[in-house]
């Protein structure tokens, strides 16, 4: 039980680390230009795919699986990551 409570701790820390990086960055320069609403979508983004990934890894338990569907979840993060930034796909929610 500890373990796990360890982990979604760890996911909680990682997600706050990864978003202070902007944070930190927009006091230093203007071309980072984050609102709140992008530091809400990107932690939903990042708090639910850290969730799944733990999902992932207590419910599967073939290695190859997991290793494929932890891969597949991190494409999709990626995917959804550089749509909302630059718009790779075209869709009405691209950043540019």
């Amino acid at each position: 039980m500890i373990t796990q409570n360890k982990r979604f701790t760890g996911i909680v820390l990682t997600v706050a680390l990864l978003l202070s990086i902007p944070l930190i960055a927009m006091q230093f320069t203007d071309e980072v230009n984050w609102g709140l609403f992008d530091f809400v979508v990107m932690g939903i983004l990042l708090l639910g795919t850290g969730f799944l990934c733990e999902l992932v890894l207590r419910k599967v338990h073939k290695t190859e699986d997991r290793i494929m569907l932890l891969a597949a979840l991190l494409v999709m993060l990626f995917l959804i990551w550089a749509e909302l930034a630059v718009g790779i796909i075209g869709t009405p929610f691209a950043g540019s």
